[in-house]
């Protein structure tokens, strides 16, 4: 009888396990569906729109890559000019470019959320692929950028953590770098294009963001006049020592033309001849979001005070 019962036991304990791993198997799936299909109201600035709670497919076609890859948010499809920045290299290894203009992509990538600009084409048509929320460029500060995209994947709170940290980083670094090249000390952030120069603003990526608002550092007066109504100001590379203050920024891409480096008109600029040139990464500060602020900030760090 003892030998009939131990099976007859055994059995019965792996009917009652197997009962319990599809039960807690189906909870999970009931609970994944519940959470995808679980929705906000996002306050976009064309409106209320309703969007994931928790996106877990996101598609995006304007700048701010970074900021979601630093809230933890899934990205399956990018623009190409994130793919280009280092920093971002790792978690955008095996995520295809994708633009305004490539629907069908798109639609192959099963997004539960698109997130573009004002001007990005087919609007009325990738919002029926999936919930669609643009922003214009620079409508809103960088902070509140991050915070706004925070909202908008449900993840306020982190973000406005960033945002507090970040700050406070800023401060302290602002002042060590203050203390060491005057209050008064100029910047100028510049590009070159081809034989044209960009001389940049105070909120146009490339550091600016963090030169002029973070770390609270002086812009020469003729580069504040010119960049206020852009953000930017084109000028001949004749011209540029009229636009360069006490210290430059030089946002270098290898594949542009360099050669005014090597002219005497740029070697006799006060702030070249003083070694006072910090030449950066184009492609690595190209951005404002979280990420790249970070970067930035560590980066301008080290080269003022070293």
């Amino acid at each position: 009888m003892k030998k009939l019962l131990i099976p007859f036991i055994l059995m019965l304990v792996l009917i009652v396990s197997a009962c319990d791993n599809h039960t807690n198997s189906q909870s999970s799936a009931e609970a994944n569906n519940k959470e995808r299909n679980e929705t906000i109201t996002y306050q976009s600035e064309n409106g209320p729109i309703k969007v994931p709670a928790h996106p877990k497919r996101v598609v995006v076609l304007t700048s701010y890559t970074g900021d979601l890859i630093s809230l933890g948010v899934n990205i399956v499809g990018v623009e190409s000019w994130a793919k280009k920045s280092p920093l971002f290299k790792d978690e955008l290894k095996d995520v295809p470019v994708v633009s305004d203009e490539d629907l069908e992509k798109i639609i192959k990538l099963k997004p539960d959320l698109i997130i573009g600009s004002n001007d990005s084409k087919n609007l009325s048509k990738l919002k029926k692929i999936a919930p669609t929320v643009t922003y214009t460029y620079n409508k809103l500060d960088y902070l509140t950028q991050h915070l706004e995209i925070g909202k908008l994947v449900n993840k306020e709170k982190e973000a406005q953590n960033w945002i507090d940290d970040f700050k406070k980083r800023a401060n302290k670094v602002g002042n060590e770098i203050k203390a060491k090249i005057g209050e008064n000390s100029t910047v100028t952030v510049m590009e070159s294009y081809d034989k044209n120069m960009g001389i940049l603003g105070d909120s146009w990526g490339r550091g600016t963001e963090v030169l002029y608002q973070a770390l609270n550092l002086k812009m020469p007066e003729k580069v504040k006049e010119m960049t206020k109504k852009e953000g930017y100001y084109m000028i001949s590379s004749e011209i540029l020592p009229e636009y360069v203050g006490d210290y430059l920024v030089v946002s270098k891409y290898n594949d542009q033309d360099n050669s005014y480096q090597r002219t005497g008109l740029y070697k006799r600029i006060p702030a070249v001849k003083n070694n006072h040139v910090i030449e950066v990464d184009g492609n690595t500060f190209m951005f404002n979001d979280s990420i790249t602020l970070d970067y930035q900030l560590k980066y301008f760090e080290k080269h003022f005070l070293k």
